[in-house]
This record gives structure tokens, C-alpha cells and sequence, in this order.
């Protein structure tokens, strides 16, 4: 069984998230979490506290932590697994594997939209913005507990990295997403139909899990082992990134170990990475160019 990761950060991404953390690029060019951990500083921002301090105030009593703690286990059984479902190549047929592996999270998913979890959050938390992000950032790679919870499921320095990276980097495509609350008016659609920002996230997460099945197993003749390869990363992404909401909303309805600032940081990293790996996939396995493909044996 071979090793699949998510998609490496570049050496430019690297001294991209240096530099908007204020931090020296070491002169290999490689830009860890660990070494960042011991170089950054907070930002000591008092809003950004009041935020998580908001959401716990108004979810306190109203999430399962026994559901929540399973299905997060049951969520870093399936990255684990993610080897083997690469492994399996194609799919047999519209529901294989992927579809497996995104089932735990809809139990999630399901639980937290009961208890109107989404809402607290679109209430709570601010648009993505440049410094919003920022902020994120540091108070993610200060967040020892969540650190920790990563490398457990498997995720190595380098691919813990390109988490961090898919959220410093990414703020002028995570600005188009919007709180549901905060869509201007005008638009050409029903705002009131409109699901909450990180409901969207998740939610999408899943989909796109869910329907890579149909989608490699329709499309069987033109696929590679590199569009394989970027599907099990991008899934493991994703993956990764629900895991953090999933720790966060653990740690909310458990002991508390983050402090309101990391909590905050991880509600919003957590949809952030979604966010941009949802995207990725979409356009590097679902839009299959004629220069991706495999050649046709008709030609």
C-alpha cells in the first residue's frame, strides 16, 4: 500500500505565508508549522476572543459530545484509510469508496445543523477578510491541541504546512464567500435560501466527496493516476479541514482546551480549507481538460 498526501505547498507558497506572517524563510526555503510555532506571536486581538467567547456562550448545553466525539474518531479512521481507497483505483460503480469515507462526516453534518451550530457561527464570526486571516493563521499554528490532533491522524509536517498555506494564502478567493447574513442586496438569487457560510463549506465538502464515485467512474476511459493521485489528496484536505471544525466543536462541548482566540481560529481555518481544497478539486479531477486525459485508444 503507497502513501497518498495532499498536494504539496510550494517553495513560493512558503515564503508567501512567511511573509504574511512576518516571519524569515529559512534559506532551504521550507517553511514548516513547527518552526513557525516557535517564531510567531499572537496578535493579542480582543475581538477575536470575543468571537469565540460568543460562540460558546450561545451553543453552551446544546451540542452531543459523545456524537461529536465518535463521529470525529470515525472521521480519522477514513483518512487513514485514504491509502487503500486510492488504491482502489476507479470505482466499481457510482458508489464506492469516496462514498464510505464521507459518511461519517454527514452524521456530523446532520447533528451540528440540528442544533443550529451553522447559525451560531455566520452570527459570530466575521466575513473572511486579509487580517481576519492572518490572525487565523497564528492563532492556528500557536494551538498545540489541534497540532497534535493532526499529527495523530496522520497528517506530516509538510502536509500539516499546506493547511496553513490554503488558508494565508487563499484571501482574495475565501473573500468570496460570504456569510449568509451579510450577502448585499441586489443579487440575482433568494438570500433567503441562502445556507450559512460554513454550512456551505461542509456541506460542499461532502458532495464533492460523495460524487467523486460517479464522477471517476463515468468518466473511467479518461482517467490517470494523477487525477487519482490529486483526488485522494484533495479528499484528504478536505478531510483535514473538517476534522479541525470537528476538534473545535469537541473541544466546545468538552473541557475547553483551546483558548476563545485558538476556537475561533479553528471554526475558521477549519471552513477555509474546505473552502479552497473543494475548489482545487473541482478544477484539477472534475474538469478534465484534453491536455489531463488519458489518451483515447480510438485516435
Amino acid at each position: 500500500m503507497v502513501e497518498y498526501t495532499i498536494p504539496d505547498a510550494t517553495s513560493a507558497d512558503h515564503r508567501d505565508l512567511a511573509t504574511t506572517l512576518g516571519v524569515d524563510a529559512p534559506e532551504s526555503g521550507d517553511v514548516t508549522w513547527d518552526l513557525l510555532a516557535g517564531q510567531v506571536q499572537p496578535r493579542g486581538d480582543s475581538a477575536f476572543g470575543s468571537r469565540g467567547e460568543a460562540i460558546r456562550t450561545d451553543l453552551a448545553g446544546r451540542l452531543d459530545r459523545d456524537v461529536l466525539e465518535r463521529e470525529r474518531e470515525t472521521i480519522a479512521n477514513e483518512i487513514g484509510r485514504l491509502p487503500a481507497v486510492r488504491d482502489v483505483g476507479v470505482p466499481d460503480g457510482p458508489d464506492g469508496p469516496y462514498t464510505t469515507v464521507a459518511e461519517p462526516g454527514w452524521r456530523l453534518y446532520d447533528h451540528l445543523l440540528e442544533v443550529g451550530f451553522f447559525e451560531s457561527l455566520d452570527e459570530n464570526l466575521p466575513r473572511f477578510a486579509a487580517d481576519q486571516i492572518e490572525t487565523t493563521t497564528r492563532e492556528l499554528i500557536l494551538a498545540d491541541p489541534l497540532s497534535s490532533a493532526l499529527d495523530d491522524v496522520g497528517f506530516d509536517e509538510a502536509e500539516k504546512t499546506a493547511l496553513l498555506t490554503a488558508v494565508a494564502n487563499n484571501d482574495e478567493r475565501l473573500a468570496r464567500w460570504v456569510p449568509s447574513n451579510q450577502i448585499p442586496e441586489g443579487v440575482e438569487f433568494e438570500t433567503e435560501t441562502v445556507p450559512p457560510l460554513h454550512q456551505r463549506a461542509m456541506g460542499g465538502t461532502l458532495l464533492w466527496i460523495r460524487g467523486l464515485d460517479r464522477h471517476l467512474w463515468q468518466n473511467e476511459v479518461m482517467i490517470t493516476d494523477e487525477i487519482l493521485d490529486d483526488a485522494v489528496g484533495y479528499v484528504k484536505a478536505m478531510l483535514g479541514g473538517l476534522f479541525v471544525s470537528a476538534t473545535a466543536a469537541c473541544d466546545l462541548a468538552g473541557d475547553g482546551r483551546f483558548t476563545d482566540e485558538q476556537l475561533t481560529a479553528a471554526f475558521t481555518a477549519g471552513a477555509a480549507v474546505q473552502i479552497v481544497s473543494q475548489e482545487d478539486l473541482l478544477h484539477d479531477v472534475f474538469y478534465i481538460t484534453d491536455d489531463m486525459r488519458a489518451p483515447s485508444e480510438l485516435r
